[in-house]
């Protein structure tokens, strides 16, 4: 049985099909089209999914949407009823985007999958799922669980902006819900906003930002005071009331209203790029803090509600790896699994699976650690195709018939200082680069972290870098004890590897603090010595390992950095053009494409004008 999952028309477009409950293949929109988070109808994605299945779109048993459009379309009208005469200038403009499309998404999708071939639109079995049930079923049917509760959290569904429930076997029960326009999600994204990120694509950032914060000053206390007496009501079961006085998201353009919010925290909103001072991390530190709290809450009633011994979790929040540690220190159940891909690419995921399992009733099989194959579910590219590429930009390179040789080659680069593009297999799912499409640099640089940023990636100086480290030898860096494949949780540097802080440190400015050397590991270890950890494993992925095992040898060093091969306003690259022209396009000393090495020093002088206002969409 094949069954084809898609999500579309708000952020991050994906398709997924299934064969039974395999995963066959599984890829987002933006990656093919190279617009980030791309929302349009995946028709790229779709063609890959098929033709690396083998299948047609006739053969498929039936293809399901993520959502309900006329459930979420009810919500919309609903709110401005509520609010009326207010927001009419986003009504107009939200109505003629749903007037012209949204509410004829069934014929917009049978139209565009007539494009990608002849299809019997009588015949096709066209179904949707809901929103939270999708998540819920991309967090349960994938984990190792036979039983758990399940938890997703993100902004909005149609109604739903979190959904607590059970599943057992092949079923899935959603027990309780919180409800548009209370959302931990929006609440998390106002203060992006407010902090002068993207929503729907910065909140990591703030995420990443948070750590900077002082937790012991005045200012942050009171920013929690302020945000508990003013934004956000929290109840013992995690659900929240959000007094809507200080937010705009329901009828106006914008996620708050910014005056409301500079009396409140006694700052201006942050303009984008602009500097980032003290009060701006502080802020930032006391709005993890608080949204940690609200998931412990909600974390405790489910285990309440369901007695479960493992959590399964889904929905944008679930990729706050900050958020997922804390709840897994907190013990409130024996393991934790989250969807690597949380957020609403990964809905195409749950609604696939949601229709094998539920409208089907077929079978559920648990095999392994999960059923995400390492994550490693995209498009993969050979011999040809990157041969193809090293004609047309007239490329040199090196062809090493022995992988372990390049192996040794690239490790030795690494520990140099050099920095390398490597490109193997077949693409990560998700938003998370895992040795497949990654930027790899040796993590006991203590000046790497500034050179990735400023000259590779071209993002702010803050931002942390991830370690890759081998399974069997976390424990030797890392204050962690089971396998964090996906980059979900985040682990603390041991103390044997840490260097003790001055006594002035929380009063030094931003910079000095960002550069102190925390650890011999200095490059992933963040400001709190903490590490957004993946571990490497053999079995999901043995170049990659085999990579890391020849630094190893060489240095006695089991982590470098993993991040993503992409710049700042980017998607990850998809194929060997993107991975070639990225490579040129920044100071990456060397690419690996397959057994294929690029030397920079060696290559043709790229000609393109490089603006990285027009190339990765700064401000």
């Amino acid at each position: 049985m094949y069954i084809l999952g898609i999500s579309a028309f708000y952020h991050d477009s994906a398709a997924v099909l299934l064969k039974d409950d395999f995963i066959v293949a599984a890829a987002q929109e933006e990656r093919f089209t190279r617009k980030k988070h791309d929302p349009s109808f995946p028709i790229n994605a779709i063609k890959f999914c098929l033709e690396y299945g083998g299948v047609s779109l006739n053969e498929l048993d039936a293809i399901v949407f993520y959502e309900k459009p006329f459930v979420k379309f009810e919500r919309l009208i609903e709110t401005y009823y509520v609010y009326a005469p207010k927001g009419i200038k986003s009504f107009l403009s939200s109505m003629h985007v749903w007037i012209k499309e949204k509410l004829f998404i069934k014929e917009i999708m049978l139209n565009e999958l007539s494009k990608i071939e002849p299809v019997n639109k009588k015949k096709l079995n066209l179904l949707f799922s809901e929103h939270h049930l999708s998540h819920a079923a991309s967090a349960f049917f994938p984990s190792p669980y036979k039983e758990s509760a399940i938890l997703t959290i993100d902004g909005v569904g149609e109604w739903a902006t979190a959904s607590i429930g059970i599943g057992i076997d092949n079923k899935i029960e959603l027990l309780k819900e919180l409800k548009f326009p209370h959302s931990v999600g929006l609440l998390y994204s106002a203060f992006t906003y407010f902090l002068g990120f993207k929503v729907n694509s910065g909140e990591y950032k703030l995420m990443g930002l948070a750590p900077y914060g002082d937790p012991n000053s005045e200012r942050v206390k009171k920013f929690i005071s302020l945000i508990y007496d003013n934004l956000v009501d929290v109840k013992e079961d995690g659900s929240i009331f959000l007094n809507q006085d200080y937010f705009d998201y329901c009828t106006g353009l914008k996620m708050i209203k910014d005056d409301k919010w500079e009396k409140l925290f006694g700052f201006p909103k942050r303009e984008p790029e602009s500097e980032i001072e003290a009060h701006h991390c502080d802020l930032a530190y006391a709005i993890q803090k608080v949204t940690e709290d609200i998931i412990i809450r909600m974390a405790r009633y489910a285990k309440k509600l369901t007695g479960a011994k493992y959590l399964t979790m889904a929905g944008g929040v679930a990729l706050n790896c900050v958020a997922n540690s804390r709840l897994l220190r907190e013990g409130i159940f024996e393991d934790i699994w989250v969807q690597p891909a949380a957020g609403d690419a990964g809905g195409a995921l749950g609604a696939a699976y949601a229709v094998y399992h539920m409208y089907y009733g077929k079978p559920r099989t648990i095999q392994g650690f999960d059923k995400m194959q390492g994550c490693y579910l995209g498009p993969e590219y050979g011999e040809l195709e990157i041969k193809r590429v090293a004609n047309k930009y007239k490329a040199k390179y090196k062809y090493f018939d022995n992988f372990e040789e390049l192996c040794d080659i690239v490790a030795d680069y690494i520990a140099q200082g050099k920095v390398v593009g490597w490109f193997q297999g077949r693409m990560e799912w998700g938003p998370r680069a895992l040795g497949n499409r990654s930027i790899l640099a040796d993590a006991r640089n203590p000046e790497m972290q500034l050179n990735l940023n400023l000259k590779i990636k071209f993002r702010e100086g803050f931002r942390p870098f991830a370690p890759a480290v081998l399974y069997e030898d976390m424990q030797e860096y890392f204050a962690f004890d089971r396998p964090s494949p996906y980059m979900l949780f985040i682990a603390e540097v041991v103390n044997s590897r840490r260097n003790p802080l001055p006594s002035n440190y929380w009063s030094l400015p931003l910079r000095e603090k960002l550069y102190y050397l925390r650890s011999d590991i200095p490059a992933v270890t963040h400001i709190d010595f903490s590490a957004r950890i993946q571990t490497v494993h053999k079995e999901t992925n043995p170049r990659f390992y085999k990579l890391i095992d020849s630094f190893k040898k060489k240095t006695g060093c089991s982590v470098i950095i993993n991040t993503s091969f992409n710049v700042r306003g980017e998607p990850i690259v998809c194929n060997p053009d993107d991975a070639y022209k990225c490579f040129m396009r920044t100071d990456m000393d060397y690419l690996v494409m397959e057994n294929y090495l690029f030397d920079k020093k060696e290559q043709p002088v790229w000609t393109e004008a490089f603006d990285a206002k027009k190339v990765f969409g700064m401000d």
